[in-house]
C-alpha cells in the first residue's frame, strides 16, 4: 500500500517551489521525484526551492533523489534550496549532511522574497 504524499508545485519570483506534505518512503519515493524531474525538465538556470512544511517522514532513498537534484542543479548553474523543515526531518538532513550541500533556510520568504 502506497504512503500518502503531496507534491504541490507553484512558482514565486522565478523560483519553482515544490510544497512537500505527508511522508516520502519506499512505496512513495520513485513515482513522487519522477513527478519533480518530469515538472522541471531542463535544469539549465533553474532555481528550485523544496519546502518540506509538511513532510514528516523522509527514507535514505528520498534523501538520494534531493541529492541528485541538486546535482542537476548544480550542474546547469542553478539554485537549490530547502525551507521550512519540522525539527525531525531537519535532524536527519543534518545527520546525513544535506544541510552542508544546499543551502537550508527556516523560512520560504527568506529565499523567495530576494
Amino acid at each position: 500500500m502506497e504512503t500518502l504524499i503531496k507534491v504541490n508545485k507553484r512558482e514565486t519570483n522565478g523560483i519553482i517551489v515544490f510544497e512537500f506534505s505527508g511522508e516520502l518512503d519506499e512505496t512513495n519515493a520513485d513515482k513522487t521525484f519522477k513527478g519533480i524531474y518530469d515538472e522541471v525538465g531542463d535544469f539549465k538556470g533553474k532555481k528550485i526551492l523544496f519546502n518540506l512544511s509538511g513532510l514528516k517522514y523522509l527514507n535514505s532513498k528520498s534523501i538520494g533523489y534531493i541529492a541528485d537534484i541538486f546535482s542537476n542543479v548544480e550542474e546547469n548553474e542553478g539554485e537549490m534550496y530547502i525551507s521550512d523543515c519540522s525539527e525531525g526531518v531537519k535532524d536527519v538532513l543534518e545527520l546525513v549532511g544535506i544541510t552542508t550541500i544546499i543551502t537550508t533556510v527556516d523560512k520560504e520568504e527568506e529565499v523567495t522574497k530576494k
